[in-house]
């Protein structure tokens, strides 16, 4: 790790602490699981909002696995692409009941396996549930990556992998968490507080300081 990734490091660190924690409200591997497939397109404070009465409605992988598709839609409409959200929902937590008996797989392969399940929400839960260093790519950690420099990739397995090569491997799920907070606090698309930015001598957008995006 060169000095100015660790100064990046080191300034997230000081400024939103290095505790481990998730913006998702969960009490098992399998409700974080489908917390994280719910947060497609979606705000995390609308899908804890939805999954408070939802994981009261469906207490179970098995209950999941049995729901009536159209009724699960209405459950989760608010979350948005709701059809595709229920069919993938019902569809993993059958292959989890029957095949994995109600367990949620810790590989990233088994994960990414499963219906609807892509590499952000495997590394979600491989990051929190079984602690395994993982690097989770969503819309901020693509951004701010780029404004940064760790990456020039568009895509978001090869903005994972670059930032796997810059970020060391007790920093991959802090990064995640600490760059959420940094986009909504003060890197926000398409309007970033530049003046009050804390990195913004490190920041490589052509737009950084003089942006005129008020």
């Amino acid at each position: 790790m060169n000095k100015r990734t660790k100064a990046i490091l080191d300034a997230l660190d000081e400024r939103y602490g290095t505790d481990v924690f998730c913006h998702l409200n969960f009490e098992t591997p399998w409700q974080l699981l489908i917390a994280t497939m719910l947060s497609a397109q979606c705000t995390d404070a609308r899908v804890n909002l939805v999954t408070k009465d939802l994981f009261q409605k469906y207490k179970s992988i098995e209950d999941f696995a049995n729901a009536d598709l159209k009724e699960l839609e209405q459950d989760i409409h608010s979350t948005g692409f709701y059809h595709n959200k229920a069919k993938n929902i019902i569809a993993c937590c059958q292959r989890l009941h029957y095949e994995y008996h109600d367990e949620v797989p810790s590989s990233i392969e088994e994960l990414t396996g499963l219906a609807g399940v892509g590499r952000k929400t495997a590394n979600v839960v491989r990051g929190h549930i079984f602690h395994e260093p993982s690097i989770v790519v969503d819309t901020h950690v693509k951004r701010i990556s780029r404004r940064l420099g760790f990456t020039k990739e568009e895509d978001p397995v090869k903005v994972e992998f670059d930032l796997m090569k810059v970020i060391p491997k007790d920093h991959w799920i802090l990064y995640n968490m600490q760059i959420i907070s940094f986009g909504r606090e003060i890197c926000k698309a398409p309007t970033p507080k530049c003046e009050e930015c804390f990195l913004v001598e490190y920041c490589k957008s052509k737009d950084k300081k003089g942006s005129k995006k008020k």
